[in-house]
């Protein structure tokens, strides 16, 4: 077959395509119909990972797996829009590490919502301006974002998934290397690239801001200066990457979740978080966490945090595997509430296999 010939084929194929994507729409709308007359969230995380991993399990190629959950999700995001227009917080001005994780979960048809610190994504889904929030929980390198976790202590809101985003962070700045006298960045990025900096950057004045878009926006107008930002953010603000993958570690990536006001329905493939804290007297921890070996229950992650309101108290913050409605985690949390002074659920949520 000729150009021409195999040019035609693809433009038959697009317009059925086009037929069957809007007849996918039409049928998603009338679940959102359904959805709301039962009073359901729009967005349901367990229902995309069934989708996604079902589409994955038809591939046959050349399209990677990853390519066609790419193309999948901007497939829901548009749906979604249509069915409700979905409002997503995240923290800092567009091209942030948040603003990146939040597309890659949500796509790029719903509406999405800067605020400018962390604090304010749990307020604005708190107060209904926004339907979800997206926000670093942890980083491989520097470990756990402790300005979420003390928000996740007092939230009525719930973890509903979860989004692993690989951190790449670049040299970016308007003129030549030798030139720089500032450098701007957010306080975890100069931590994943501190022996870089330290290396690569002596006799510059390295100053933490809010944001890594606002460092990229202030080296942008600021004379001599640069900023440790995304390769987004070098195209955003007009800046030159003047160097790529500075972070001291290779695969360097962070943590998010998701804010909504439920959990999700059990996928058989889940992570629980709960907050609990225990009675001041000794053995008391070791008594909790029998709790999950009792059932049976892995445990991923462990993180402690002194308590705001009362000194020398501590909350700890746990990962499990499986969902809060299985019957040994129904048993394990239950056992483990009778060692607890505290002890929230923050959510259930299908488990992140793939990274975004």
């Amino acid at each position: 077959m000729n150009l021409d010939d195999l040019r035609g084929r693809i433009d038959g194929i697009d317009g059925e395509l086009v037929r069957l994507l809007n007849d996918r729409t039409r049928i998603a709308l009338d679940i959102g119909k359904i959805k709301h007359a039962q009073s359901l969230e729009t967005y349901s995380p367990a229902r995309e990972k069934e989708v996604l991993s079902r589409v994955a399990a038809l591939n046959s190629g050349p399209l990677t797996d990853a390519s066609l959950r790419a193309i999948y999700r901007e497939v829901m995001s548009a749906a979604l829009s249509l069915e409700k227009q979905i409002k997503v917080a995240y923290m800092g001005p567009p091209s942030t590490f948040s603003h990146l994780a939040a597309r890659t979960r949500f796509g790029g048809s719903v509406e999405y919502l800067s605020c400018e610190t962390i604090s304010d994504v749990f307020d604005v889904v708190e107060k209904g301006m926004a339907d979800h929030g997206v926000v670093p929980v942890e980083n491989s390198t520097e470990g756990a974002v402790t300005f979420t976790l003390d928000r996740l202590v007092d939230t009525t809101l719930k973890i509903c998934a979860e989004i692993y985003l690989p951190i790449s962070e670049c040299l970016l700045a308007r003129g030549p290397r030798e030139r720089i006298e500032k450098l701007y960045s957010h306080p975890q990025v100069l931590g994943q690239c501190r022996m870089w900096v330290q290396r690569e950057m002596s006799g510059v004045d390295v100053i933490p801001v809010a944001s890594t878009a606002r460092a990229a926006e202030m080296a942008a107008h600021e004379p001599n200066t640069a900023a440790l930002a995304s390769r987004l953010a070098a195209e955003l603000y007009g800046l030159d990457i003047l160097e790529s993958d500075v972070q001291d570690l290779s695969g360097n990536t962070t943590r998010f979740v998701v804010l909504g006001r439920t959990s999700g329905r059990p996928t058989g493939d889940d992570k629980t978080s709960l907050l609990f804290a225990v009675q001041h007297k000794a053995g008391a921890l070791y008594g909790a966490l029998e709790s999950f070996k009792k059932f049976g229950m892995n445990m991923t992650k462990i993180e402690s945090r002194p308590s705001r309101s009362k000194a020398w108290q501590y909350f700890f913050f746990v990962d499990i595997e499986g969902h809060a409605q299985d019957e040994n985690v129904s048993k394990a949390l239950a056992d483990l509430a009778a060692h607890c002074v505290v002890l929230t659920v923050l959510g259930s949520y299908p488990k992140t296999k793939e990274i975004a």
